[in-house]
């Protein structure tokens, strides 16, 4: 079975750091990402990487305080989420796909086609 399954949300005050982890079984994905919706919005892109040649792109909103990386060994990426905000709050998703091209960062919901349930982030003031 083909799974993402993602852990490392919670309650957090601002300033504070949160690490999310997404783990892949059934198959080794080549580019991987973080994408999060708040209520009533829509899901936007956080953060993405190709792993092909390390390249990641980040939401504007998050660059400097968010760092996206992949183990491959383990089949997991990982966001750290540092000074976080309460506009931060939401639900991230781990997002994925087996093919990428290189030197190209996806930052689509429609480049992935794998996703994990979601994990719930909220900062409070």
């Amino acid at each position: 079975q083909v799974q993402l399954v993602e852990s490392g949300g919670g309650l957090v005050q601002a300033g504070g750091s949160l690490r999310l982890s997404c783990q892949a079984s059934g198959v080794t994905f080549n580019a991987m990402g973080w994408f999060r919706q708040a209520p009533g919005k829509e899901r936007e892109l956080v953060a993405a990487i190709n792993w092909s040649d390390s390249s990641t792109k980040y939401a504007d909103s998050v660059k400097g305080r968010f760092t996206i990386s992949r183990d491959i060994a383990k089949i997991t990426v990982y966001l750290q989420m540092n000074s976080l905000k309460p506009e931060d709050t939401a639900v991230y998703y781990c997002a994925a796909r087996l093919l990428s091209r290189s030197k190209v960062v996806y930052t689509s919901e429609g480049d992935y086609g794998y996703w994990g349930q979601g994990t719930q982030v909220t900062v409070s003031s």
